[in-house]
């Protein structure tokens, strides 16, 4: 079982629930190391004070905050575990929201809700209204040195908190807009929707893989053990789009003859 990184309590108006956070998620990637070309050595850091050039110990290390006028202000730990800020321990529900109100845009980590003790019936409470609603719990909570707006929502049988950026840390879209003299035919639209439709299905997430992570395995493995990779084929060019509507027909139609032989090759 993973160990929980956050311990506090929900305040449900009058009602208070204790509960433990859990990361939800964890990214499956190829960690490399930085290494000497030459011999594969590796490459250390040091972690070096500029003023007196002594390499300075993990424990001797604090946080500062550079003010305007080139002042250092020196933070320990006790600064931030007394923050005047409620939350600290605490998440604040200040208001209920549908789902759908809120832009993933704004999602940014995502953690399992355990009760704590005698937290289970008023979790089991929230949970439970949450579903007969339809609704959200929309939060404010302090972690990992940060205070973050978050959303709680039932899934499975127990609650799921995702941590949201502010409004001011998400960029602005408009320069990435085309340009509003840009059109297409309705003969377009629909042939987009018809290749919509013909790769439309239930979302299976179990369905998909990391291929540049396996393709990323398999050139280690290779190199470990001295044996060559088979050579790749060269893939197909694409051909310079000129009429839209014909290269939408022609991927419908792609698209069919896999769904076909996806569906033969599951029956079979």
């Amino acid at each position: 079982m993973p160990r929980s990184i956050w311990k506090g309590a929900i305040s449900f108006g009058l009602v208070t629930i204790p509960v433990k956070l859990y990361s939800a998620t964890e990214e499956k990637d190829i960690a490399f190391r930085q290494v000497h070309a030459s011999d594969g050595g590796r490459i250390k850091y040091r972690r070096v004070c500029e003023i007196d050039g002594e390499e300075i110990p993990f424990p001797e290390i604090a946080k500062g905050y550079e003010l305007a006028d080139g002042r250092m202000v020196i933070l320990e730990k006790e600064d931030f575990d007394n923050l005047p800020l409620a939350t600290t321990k605490a998440v604040e529900v200040v208001q209920f929201v549908a789902e759908d109100e809120v832009d993933p845009t704004y999602f940014n980590k995502t953690y399992f809700m355990q009760a704590d003790g005698p937290g289970t019936k008023p979790y089991v409470l929230l949970r439970d209204a949450l579903v007969k609603t339809g609704q959200c719990a929309l939060v404010k909570v302090a972690l990992r040195s940060r205070e973050a707006l978050a959303l709680v929502r039932p899934r499975d049988g127990l609650l799921v908190m995702h941590t949201m950026l502010w409004p001011d840390e998400l960029r602005s879209g408009e320069f990435a807009a085309p340009p509003e003299t840009v059109s297409v035919s309705d003969a377009e639209v629909t042939m987009a929707q018809s290749f919509i439709e013909a790769l439309s299905g239930d979302f299976k997430p179990e369905e998909y893989t990391d291929a540049y992570r396996e393709a990323l395995e398999e050139v280690v493995q290779s190199k470990a053990s001295g044996v060559a990779m088979p050579e790749q084929t060269e893939a197909p060019k694409e051909a310079e789009v000129v009429d839209l509507v014909a290269a939408l027909r022609a991927s419908v139609e792609a698209a069919k003859k896999r769904r076909a032989e996806g569906s033969a090759a599951a029956t079979g």
